[in-house]
């Protein structure tokens, strides 16, 4: 036991140093190439956060464990935006760029729709919506490097902070070591924190959906948590929204498109939960998890696109959805 709590101490340590490096990496790129915080949240910091729900994701799908990659795609989702997020908007409420704003939330409900219709309709995921889910993230990704190369009025103050602190940037190379090597520290902290939790949580007697509704779900979104407080804390806040619209998007069209190519997979009661409603067995995802995950994100980025802020009434919401989320799924 001892063990299995130094290497999760381990894991909780290369985390927070791996999400500084990361949001210090990211920040240099951004003043370096004149790109927003908005534009390199939703791009390089949500790829690099991302990594933990891909190689889970990935692997559960190669190993036939289709629900696992169903589950943790859309589990991470509902906590980046009801927890993560919530807490980061709670805390210190922040305006936003629209412009930038709006690609990946177009991009995010665009894929949902397709994803959950599939769902909705076949109840089973084939191999071609998994490669139509990746060209998606491909489109997106080459639409956010077309847009960061046309100069914007919108990024005047960002140009100031650039003249600045010209000569203090860090060297390009540094700046690109910083963000691989904090992208490997947040992959390889996360997968200790997992693994090894779960070991602890064995050891003490604690049940396996408990282990998985908290370890896995929660702990593949622990890059996106420390990056988000380490945003906050150096007054970054766009790059946190940035990292979460970004990584939610991801969780869609690269975490499910990847798992759906590599293992395609069908509804099933065996591996999926049910509920019953008017007498009629129904599965759980479909009527919850799947609603919840489209309503928190609509809360989360609709209000903000109108407004171009985001209010703590939004992140107080979100929270008590969380919580009520997690209460029924305990319960």
């Amino acid at each position: 036991m001892l063990v299995h709590i130094l290497w999760f101490v381990l894991g909780l340590i290369l985390l927070i140093k791996g999400g500084d490096w990361f949001v210090d990496g990211s920040v240099g790129v951004a003043k370096k190439f004149k790109v927003p915080d908005l534009l390199i949240g939703a791009t390089v910091v949500s790829i690099g956060t991302t990594l933990p729900e891909v190689m889970v994701s990935a692997t559960s799908a190669a190993q036939g464990h289709g629900a696992i990659a169903y589950g943790n795609a859309i589990g991470s989702i509902i906590c980046n935006t009801a927890l993560i997020a919530a807490v980061t908007i709670a805390v210190k409420p922040s305006k936003i760029n629209k412009k930038t704003l709006f690609v990946p939330v177009v991009f995010f409900f665009l894929a949902a729709a397709l994803y959950a219709g599939t769902a909705y309709i076949s109840g089973s995921f084939n191999r071609p919506l998994g490669f139509i889910l990746l060209v998606l993230f491909v489109a997106y990704m080459v639409i956010l490097i077309r847009n960061a190369l046309k100069p914007s009025a919108d990024d005047e103050e960002l140009e100031e902070e650039v003249e600045e602190a010209a000569e203090k940037a860090r060297a390009t190379w540094l700046i690109i070591v910083m963000i691989i090597a904090g992208a490997a520290c947040i992959a390889f902290g996360a997968r200790l924190l997992i693994n090894h939790g779960i070991a602890i949580a064995e050891g003490f007697g604690v049940p396996e959906t408990v282990i998985a509704l908290t370890f896995v779900a929660l702990g593949t979104s622990l890059p996106e948590l420390v990056t988000a407080i380490t945003s906050l804390a150096k007054g970054h806040g766009a790059l946190s929204l940035g990292n979460i619209c970004g990584a939610n998007l991801f969780n869609i069209v690269l975490v499910s498109g990847l798992s759906i190519a590599i293992g395609p997979f069908k509804f099933d009661p065996s591996t999926f939960s049910t509920v019953t409603i008017g007498g009629k067995q129904v599965y759980q995802s479909l009527v919850l998890d799947t609603p919840l995950m489209l309503l928190v994100m609509g809360i989360l980025t609709l209000p903000a696109l109108f407004t171009g802020k985001l209010k703590r009434w939004q992140g107080i919401t979100l929270l008590v959805l969380y919580i009520a989320f997690c209460v029924y799924q305990f319960v």
